[in-house]
């Protein structure tokens, strides 16, 4: 599978990862140009972490190739390619930090470059500079049990950029952190990994946003759709991918320029929106937002009746679940409302967009 989209520069990581699983196998290419931060999202199970266990050489290949800066450092064909994880220059950072316990802040750090005959000495300046950085000024004496779990993260990430890696693969690492901390992490990762070729694989929308230039969203072993991060949020291919953009994506067909699933006609003053419906019964979807539906009376035009399947409480008041879509409402408009009951709804079509069915 070929994803594209990557220009000229200079190569970084190239990788085709094939793995056989229980229930499917997980089959993915990925190209990253050097200096490049990609994102991979998807449902949990979908093969993301097999993907970064055997870039680092944790998890063995049943077919494909991997390719860091021009160099073959594992191949499943003749001639077979099996680089150790410590001699890749891929450095993973997973949920946990594991620093070595015994090891004081600095000497964690500085364990990568003197392990790779660095002089101590150096390896130790080296160590309270990249502290700086990771904002932790000072910390050299601490213990790691001393730490709370975003200075651990911070450690990691120093640990990480000492041993001058030619990749860092992120599983999930904010994933344990509170939302306050996560940010600070999640802006510090940004500074710090600019110019790092790097796959983050995360659940998080706003981490793709704030860290990569590209996502892929790879589903049940597969990458199923790829772009710019924001390209990709916007026109979601799948279910999944709406979920995460927290958008409403409804699938129809094509019809007079409009968008029909079942009895519900839905329009878009979308420019390009007529040039998409135009053949009949072409696949479509319509995206939008829960906030941009109306609960509204019978007799309103274009209307539609969906029943209501749950409700769940959110910051800004209710999410109802329909049949169709999901909405977005107050407090007192939700008042009375109930699983099973039908409502009337409606949409602006400047607040819908269509986009095309593979």
């Amino acid at each position: 599978m070929s994803v594209g989209g990557v220009d000229a520069r200079t190569p970084g990581l190239r990788a085709h990862v094939v793995v056989a699983r229980e229930h499917f196998a997980v089959d993915v290419e990925v190209e990253v140009a050097a200096g490049e931060t990609i994102a991979v999202m998807g449902p949990s199970g979908a093969g993301k972490s097999t993907l970064l266990q055997a870039l680092a050489g944790l998890e063995p290949l049943t077919a494909g190739e991997i390719t860091i800066e021009g160099r073959v450092v594992d191949r499943a064909a003749a001639p077979r390619v099996q680089t150790p994880p410590m001699n890749r220059g891929i450095v993973l950072l997973s949920q946990e930090p594991r620093l070595f316990p015994h090891l004081s802040v600095r000497e964690n750090v500085a364990f990568g470059p003197r392990a790779a005959g660095v002089d101590t000495r150096s390896a130790r300046d080296s160590a309270d500079e990249l502290l700086v950085r990771v904002g932790l000024p000072g910390a050299g004496d601490r213990m790691p049990r001393e730490l709370s779990g975003g200075e651990g993260q911070r450690v990691a990430v120093a640990r990480a950029l000492a041993a001058s890696p030619r990749a860092v693969l992120l599983d999930e690492p904010l994933v344990a952190l509170d939302p306050e901390t996560a940010g600070e992490i999640r802006r510090m990762l940004h500074d710090q990994l600019a110019g790092v070729t790097t796959i983050a694989v995360t659940h998080d929308a706003a981490d793709a946003i704030a860290l990569a230039e590209r996502l892929f969203i790879v589903e049940a072993g597969r990458v199923t759709q790829s772009g710019p991060v924001r390209e990709v949020l916007a026109a979601p291919a799948s279910g999944f991918v709406a979920s995460i953009a927290g958008v409403n994506r409804v699938v129809g067909a094509a019809d007079g320029g409009a968008l029909r699933v079942g009895d519900v006609r839905l329009c878009s003053a979308d420019a390009a929106a007529p040039a998409r419906a135009a053949a009949a019964g072409t696949p479509l979807a319509a995206v939008f937002r829960p906030d941009a539906v109306r609960l509204v009376t019978a007799d309103t035009a274009d209307a539609w009746r969906s029943r209501i399947i749950r409700l769940e409480a959110t910051l800004a008041g209710i999410r109802v679940h329909t049949e169709l879509c999901q909405v977005d409402v107050s407090l007192s408009d939700a008042e009375g409302l109930a699983p099973g009951d039908e409502v009337h709804l409606c949409i602006d079509p400047a607040d819908v967009r269509f986009v095309a069915v593979d």
